[in-house]
């Protein structure tokens, strides 16, 4: 077989059709890559042309109620602020760290139409079309693979917008108004999506992330799944398969109960398969090959291990690279635990056991 861009692999990888390799498409921590560059990477190169793993794009237009932007306190060692979403965080100067969400204006169903009046306020300017403009000739030229971001779901709207609490006790007692904030979510989102496409620039799919789950268990039943949020996740992969674009899913978390929904509406790729939380590829493989794609899969806990981690891509890699539909990842990301000698003898081995 000739060689493959990155973009013919995927949509390969995607339909599970024949491939020479499977892709290698990965995200590392800030630290991780300030480590690496300590133990030996020369300075200056993007760790994936470094390492040889695939490149793809992911541009995200600007659905937020665009709230006042504001520091309330700045530290040594934290910023205070508040986000275009209209949560307050307290963001750590440390590498890797994660904020600290402190509150959220809009944490209720009496202060949610002020949040969707300024979300259907369209400007122009919530399209990078700079950053358009500059890179998709070169991105086209290469052969990457192009997604393009739809943010909603239950993830991004508990995370920034109500907080976790009031999102969950809103699906049991006014779903309504839950559905109505995925509702517009997904409208601004898809709205902004299309004058992305109508404009002339061409992806080729969606990606989206709701994290669902969390250690062995998800954050509600099937049954409210089906209810609340399946109908908008099927609205988001009809809207793509009627323009020809594949579908990504990125759940954190233990989602497993959601798998065969998710490949009724037609999902075609899930990721990260999170082993800490639960999932197993082996057996999401064995009962969703013919029909779902997956990536990541290899526990991102044992990188920091050799020969843990050489015996578990071992053991995986071979089972989901079979048939074809397997994308190579840690999963969830990489973390600072992970050496440069250990990224080093990971890579070989991936790209030796992913060779068809």
């Amino acid at each position: 077989m000739t060689e493959l861009t990155t973009r013919e692999r995927m949509l390969r990888t995607y339909r599970r059709q024949e491939i020479d390799r499977i892709l290698m498409v990965d995200s590392a921590w800030a630290g991780t890559v300030a480590r690496w560059k300590r133990e030996g990477m020369p300075a200056g190169v993007d760790w994936q042309d470094h390492f040889g793993y695939d490149k793809i794009v992911r541009v995200c237009p600007d659905n937020s109620p665009r709230y006042e932007k504001k520091i309330i306190e700045d530290t040594d060692r934290y910023t205070i602020v508040t986000t275009p979403w209209g949560n307050t965080q307290r963001k750590f100067k440390e590498l890797d760290s994660t904020p600290e969400w402190l509150g959220f204006h809009y944490d209720s169903s009496d202060k949610w139409p002020e949040a969707k009046a300024r979300m259907l306020e369209y400007h122009d300017d919530r399209i990078p079309w700079d950053y358009l403009k500059k890179n998709y000739p070169k991105w086209k030229a290469e052969g990457r693979f192009l997604q393009l971001v739809v943010w909603f779901g239950f993830d991004v709207a508990h995370s920034r917008l109500t907080g976790t609490e009031n999102f969950l006790i809103g699906m049991y007692e006014e779903p309504e108004w839950i559905c109505d904030v995925i509702d517009t979510y997904l409208t601004t989102s898809l709205d902004l999506c299309q004058r992305i496409l109508d404009a002339g620039y061409e992806f080729d799919g969606i990606f989206w992330y709701d994290d669902m789950g969390y250690k062995n268990s998800t954050f509600f039943s099937p049954e409210m799944y089906r209810e609340i949020l399946k109908p908008f996740h099927k609205r988001a992969i009809d809207w793509a398969h009627e323009r020809g674009l594949v579908t990504e899913l990125h759940s954190c978390g233990f989602i497993e109960p959601f798998v065969p929904d998710l490949v009724e509406i037609g999902l075609e790729m899930l990721n990260p398969l999170e082993i800490k939380a639960g999932m197993d590829p082996a057996r999401l493989k064995s009962l969703y090959g013919d029909r779902l794609a997956f990536h990541g899969g290899i526990n991102a806990q044992l990188w920091d291990n050799i020969d843990l981690v050489k015996a578990e891509m071992e053991r995986i890699i071979p089972i989901m690279k079979e048939g074809g539909g397997y994308v190579f990842a840690s999963d969830h990301s990489i973390p600072n635990s992970v050496s440069y000698r250990n990224m080093c003898e990971i890579t070989e081995l991936a790209k030796k056991l992913g060779k068809y």
